[in-house]
């Protein structure tokens, strides 16, 4: 039986230590500065509840709506590529470009999962991995290194936008399903036809519409999927990772889930948050710490 480990964990986001990576140079009052290569950028962030400590200035800032569940626009003091621009993280390589939803078409602070994945399966060349919700692919393409993965998003774009960064990487002959699809469908068919998974990664909105419209509601569609993609492990798979942005609830509590849906597979369960680390101020000086989002994660040493 999976033990789970009561006291949480921070997944720390340090930087990417090169010129063309991601750094968070400062947070407060709400707010986050950014740099993303050779752009600099101002976001929301509510739990940034103190106060800024250098002068800001960015190519953009997001201006958020009224609305606590989303809407907002872009307002831009520099021209930006009409494309997009190239950054890298390790030897994947993507574009990066502002987007509707306040994103730059990737999750930053995703880096230190996809380094925990990696050590997981490290040695191994033949791991067959699932990405749900894989967006634009990073933890995809970072996965393939180790074996097939497959890489399921019902945007359309989204996918597109992976098969565009396997290009940019040089990774467009690895071994990756690219499917849009929606994820709860499909990993319910998976488990009717008998698959079977190294590891699982996903990353499940709050609020989201397959591509035949289905809706998918987070409190609602979590405990299925998660009882699914539990069905499609054993006790040769390595892990589950699990990660919620911008919801009320503990990270306890989704342990809980993979507690009760992983109980018959041995290993650990841990949870806690992701967090970035300020850099704006030096080497030497005090840095704060900016908690993302909360995660779940099973690890099975096999």
């Amino acid at each position: 039986m999976a033990k789970l480990v009561e006291q949480p964990t921070v997944m720390k986001c340090t930087g990417w230590g090169v010129d063309d990576g991601y750094h968070l140079l400062d947070s407060g009052g709400g707010r986050k500065l950014e740099q993303f290569g050779d752009y600099t950028f101002i976001r929301p962030e509510p739990q940034a509840m103190w106060k800024p400590r250098l002068p800001w200035k960015a190519a953009g800032e997001f201006v958020p709506g009224s609305d606590e569940d989303g809407g907002g626009r872009w307002v831009m003091e520099r021209e930006l590529p009409e494309n997009g621009w190239e950054l890298g993280w390790e030897t994947v390589r993507f574009t990066a470009q502002p987007t509707p939803f306040r994103h730059l078409q990737f999750f930053p602070d995703m880096a230190p999962v996809w380094e925990w994945m990696r050590e997981q399966l490290d040695g191994r060349t033949d791991a067959q991995t699932l990405n749900l919700f894989g967006y634009t692919g990073l933890g995809s393409l970072a996965l393939s290194d180790h074996g097939p993965v497959t890489h399921v998003d019902a945007s359309k774009k989204s996918v597109a936008q992976a098969r565009e960064n396997a290009a940019l990487s040089g990774m467009e002959d690895r071994p990756i399903r690219w499917l849009v699809d929606d994820a709860a469908k499909f990993t319910a068919r998976e488990v009717r036809r008998e698959r079977r998974y190294d590891g699982i990664i996903l990353d499940p909105p709050k609020f989201g519409r397959g591509p035949k419209n289905e809706t998918w509601r987070l409190e609602e569609g979590l405990p299925a999927l998660i009882g699914d993609c539990a069905k499609l492990l054993d006790a040769n798979s390595s892990f589950l990772f699990l990660t919620v942005y911008a919801v009320r609830m503990s990270s306890l509590a989704i342990a809980g889930l993979l507690e009760e849906a992983l109980r018959d597979l041995p290993g650990t369960i841990e949870h806690g948050d992701l967090a970035v680390l300020e850099e704006g101020l030096g080497e030497g000086a005090p840095q704060r710490l900016l908690p993302t989002a909360i995660f779940a994660r099973w690890s099975n040493p096999g």
